[in-house]
Order: C-alpha cells, then sequence, then structure tokens
C-alpha cells in the first residue's frame, strides 16, 4: 500500500481528536510531522512523528506530502498559502478561511500549483446528516417546501478561546464556527439559494463574538431552509425538520463521534467504530402512495469521519473523487459573507 506522509499543524483539539487518531489507524498515512509550539503532548500516543516549533520550521524541513492545517481559522489563509507554495497538498478545517477572496486566492494557487485542496467538513459523515440525506433520496415527502437545521448549545459562559470569541477577531463567532457545517449541510441537500435573509448577533453580550445566527435560504422553486444555532438552548430541539407536500420526517442530532473520540475511542480502519444508538432518533410522518397516513420511528445507521481519509487517500492514490474541495466550499464562504452583510444592513441580499 503506497504511503501518505502526512504533517500536522497544530495539537489542540482538533488534532488530537479529528485528525492525529485516524491518520494513526488508516494503514495508508503516516503522520510524520506534528507541530507543537512549547509542549510535547504528541509523543505519548504518536512518538513516530518528529516535533517541530512552527509551521515554517515544518514546511521547510518535514519530509511530507500533505499537510493538514488545523489551526485557528484567522491562520488558515496564511498556512494554507504557505503549504501550497511549499508544493504540499493541504486539508484545512472549517471554516475554510475568514471571507471569500481569501478563499477564492487558496483555490487558484491551488490550481496553479496543480496541486489539491479540501476543506474538512466532516458532518457530511455523521449519521444523522446522512439520515436526511437517504430520506430526501427516498422522495416519501414529496417536493420538500421547508427545511429547517439547528445546532445548539448550552454554552452561556466564557470558554477562553479568544480566536473564537473575541468579536474584533474576524471569523470568530458561531456564523463561521457552526454556521460553516450548517451551511455546508444545505448546499449538499438543496444547492446553491438565490438570496437569504440573516440575523446575526452575541447572546451573551457585546464582548463576545457573534454565539446566534438565523439565516433563511430562499430558493427557486419556493423552497425555504432555516438554519439556525444558539448558545441558551439547555433542552434540544431536533436538529433537521423536513417538511414536503406529502409529510414531515424530524431528525435528532445523533452522532456521537466527537464525544467518543474526546473520551478516547479508536476509529477502528475498515469498519463501524461507534456506539450503537440505544433507541430510534428520528420519526417519519407521511402520506403513502394510497393517501393512507404512515407513521413509524427511525433508526440511523452510523456515521464515520474515517471515510473522509479514506476519501483523501483514494484521491491521492486512485485519482478517485476528491472530498469537499476548496472551489466547491467557496459557496459556503460566499453564504457566510453574505449573511453577514444581511445581518448588519437588516435587508435581503442577493446571491450571485
Amino acid at each position: 500500500m503506497q504511503l501518505v506522509k502526512v504533517g500536522l499543524c497544530a495539537f489542540g483539539m482538533s488534532g488530537k481528536v479529528f485528525h492525529a487518531p485516524f491518520l494513526k489507524e488508516h494503514p495508508g498515512f503516516f503522520l510524520s510531522a506534528i507541530v507543537e509550539r512549547s509542549k510535547e503532548e504528541s509523543k505519548e500516543k504518536y512518538a513516530d512523528a518528529t516535533i517541530y516549533r512552527s509551521v515554517e520550521e515544518m514546511l521547510e524541513n518535514a519530509d511530507i506530502d500533505l499537510v493538514v492545517v488545523n489551526t485557528p481559522v484567522q491562520t488558515h489563509f496564511e498556512y494554507t498559502k504557505m503549504a501550497l507554495e511549499a508544493g504540499k497538498n493541504v486539508v484545512v478545517e472549517k471554516p475554510f478561511t475568514v471571507n471569500v477572496s481569501e478563499a477564492e486566492e487558496l483555490v487558484r494557487l491551488a490550481e496553479e500549483k496543480g496541486l489539491f485542496l479540501s476543506v474538512y467538513q466532516n458532518r457530511r459523515f455523521d449519521r444523522d446528516y446522512l439520515q436526511v440525506q437517504k430520506v430526501l433520496s427516498e422522495n416519501k415527502l414529496g417536493n420538500i417546501k421547508e427545511m429547517e437545521i439547528r445546532f445548539d448549545r448550552f454554552r452561556t459562559t466564557a470558554s477562553g478561546k479568544a480566536h473564537k470569541e473575541n468579536p474584533d477577531a474576524t471569523g470568530s463567532g458561531s456564523l463561521h464556527d457552526l454556521g460553516s457545517h450548517l451551511v455546508d449541510q444545505a448546499v449538499q441537500y438543496f444547492g446553491f439559494p438565490e438570496k437569504l435573509f440573516a440575523d446575526v448577533f452575541s447572546m451573551k453580550g457585546k464582548e463576545f463574538a457573534n454565539d446566534y445566527f438565523e439565516i433563511i435560504l430562499f430558493y427557486s422553486n419556493d423552497l425555504r431552509v432555516r438554519l439556525k444555532s444558539s448558545v441558551f438552548t439547555k433542552e434540544a430541539h431536533y436538529a433537521y425538520a423536513v417538511h414536503g407536500e406529502k409529510g414531515s420526517f424530524l431528525q435528532e442530532r445523533s452522532d456521537n463521534q466527537e464525544n467518543e473520540l474526546v473520551a478516547g475511542a479508536i476509529p477502528t480502519y475498515g469498519e463501524d467504530w461507534t456506539l450503537l444508538l440505544q433507541e430510534d432518533d428520528g420519526i417519519m410522518n407521511y402520506l403513502n402512495e394510497n393517501d393512507e397516513t404512515e407513521t413509524y420511528l427511525t433508526l440511523s445507521d452510523p456515521g464515520n469521519y474515517m471515510d473522509y481519509y479514506q476519501n483523501i487517500y483514494e484521491h491521492i492514490v486512485f485519482g478517485y473523487y476528491l472530498p469537499s474541495p476548496g472551489g466547491e466550499v467557496i459557496q459556503n464562504m460566499k453564504i457566510i459573507d453574505a449573511a453577514w452583510e444581511s445581518s448588519k444592513e437588516g435587508k435581503i441580499v442577493a446571491l450571485g
């Protein structure tokens, strides 16, 4: 099996949970370099990886084929550009960049260099997202008229992460953080909308970056998609509510991969590794072909973030499909930028 050597730009939560475990367990990757600016925490589990004190040092000295840019969003543009100019393929964490112009420049540079650039939209591999995708493909609900996608939390105090909560830091706040997932899912389900209206602000106060948003996406077929997130949600809503001409489907946010990884789970290669759900996580209520009401509970199949890195490996070795390429995710950045404009101006914004 061809071995792909990988350099990881940071060993914080993202590196420890979403990247390093998968790169270690996938037989096609070798995690050969990790940036830790002052510590050596990675040595415990990744002893074969060389520790570098800066991204610059790693790019100059490490023997790597692929760079994972998993640093704060405010540095994504700088480090991704640096890696591309060094001749490395790049996986960059979401959100892609802080604005559209940065994303477009990076995509152009990757094309000029003949390199690939993929954005780590891991929530495409969540069990709940995949279940909704399955329901939409079955078309039991008929033409979809309305959908709501939510990603709520109950975090009413400061986290201490300035790059996420400082209102003066471009790209901070929930719109870029959680919004990058919800926007991506809406676009994957229904394509690029015609226009939008958004409300974005901080419930915790002006000294914090935005922690609440509601975005209404308008589609040409009279479809409306609402994206919403709040940090003052103690009792959970259904994360997905799909309403069509023939009925409705409600889906919980039931994927637990992140929590299991934080708790130390090992993401086994080639098989499902997450815990089985103990109860159903969705409900279908629709009119069947005889116009009779059918209502039943549903149980989603496991998701697996390893599938993302399997896709990356197959693209490198066999030239197969590249997951969430930068050129595609530019669309998401356009929606996020437009949501900011809409909220500030209090108006509907048309999307080109």
